[in-house]
């Protein structure tokens, strides 16, 4: 027992300095694509660091400083919200991607001069540290919170999702405020890489899909599906037409990507009259797909 005990304060142990580590990787990888590509070409990042970086125009403070005081009223409503765990999480990563921003500002480095080039690369690099950061459980302040607090209430949305608009919305200010209309352009090219890449850093690729199958000859299908090439495993849902209040089977099944077209080829060939819906699946853990116990 004794052991047992051991081993799991361990394992709690590694993944709370492998969660810090990443948190502290990726508030350096965020640091660099907004100092070195984006600051430079004038690219408003949005959220905290986008209003800061309209503040900084008008006064020359640090941007990182003043990223760390507008952000305090928010953590008080994330440590409500959210508890202690993503409240220290987010501290951390604030505090060292504020710390590395204005860190990396004394280096008077540009990476490139050309805003297109700045607002893409840039918002790779960016995208990746911030993806980094949410993957644990955590966040660099700022609309971050907001929009986790949104996507509870619109779970249907997703999170980077969420952020391009809150960051739509203090880009536009920027142009009207700064006129600065060519480079909020810019700005908007890369928010939307940022929140692209960190969408894909969350979720993962879009290589699964789920379809739905309505058929008179749902039994033939379904062996089909299970025994043919598509090989895959089936779940039959019961329903009824809410006109015809017809009892009848949905197949359900995911399948990856490749295999959409011998899927389609099998429904057309069993029943061209089956009603087939086809959805992109993420996350998908299971037999055939991804392990679950590998993620963190």
């Amino acid at each position: 027992m004794g052991s047992v005990q051991q081993y799991s304060g361990k394992s709690r142990v590694r993944r709370i300095i492998s969660k810090y580590a990443l948190i502290t990787l990726g508030s350096v990888i965020y640091a660099i694509g907004f100092q070195y590509f984006m600051f430079p070409n004038q690219i408003v990042s949005g959220g905290l660091t986008g209003i800061a970086m309209i503040l900084n125009r008008f006064t020359n403070w640090p941007v990182g400083m003043m990223i760390l005081v507008m952000n305090t009223p928010l953590f008080l409503i994330a440590w409500r919200h959210f508890g202690l765990d993503y409240l220290i999480g987010s501290l951390v990563g604030t505090a060292v991607s504020s710390v590395c921003v204005d860190v990396l500002a004394m280096t008077s480095f540009v990476a490139t001069e050309d805003p297109m080039l700045g607002s893409i690369i840039g918002g790779v690099i960016k995208g990746a540290g911030m993806g980094m950061i949410y993957y644990v459980g955590a966040s660099t302040g700022g609309v971050d919170i907001v929009a986790k607090m949104l996507r509870q209430r619109y779970p249907q949305i997703n999170f980077g999702t969420i952020v391009l608009m809150i960051d739509v919305v203090i880009v536009v200010a920027y142009a009207f405020v700064l006129n600065q209309f060519q480079s909020a352009m810019y700005s908007l090219i890369g928010m939307y890489v940022v929140s692209k890449v960190v969408d894909l850093a969350l979720y993962g690729i879009d290589n699964s899909s789920l379809c739905y199958i309505i058929s008179e000859k749902s039994e033939e299908l379904t062996q089909s599906i299970i025994n043919g090439n598509v090989h895959r495993g089936v779940t039959i849902l019961s329903a009824e037409g809410a006109y015809s209040h017809q009892k009848k089977n949905v197949i359900m099944c995911v399948i990856k990507r490749t295999q959409m077209g011998e899927m389609r080829r099998l429904v057309r060939r069993v029943d061209e009259h089956a009603f087939f819906i086809v959805t992109d699946a993420k996350n998908v853990f299971g037999v055939g797909f991804e392990n679950i116990s590998e993620v963190r």
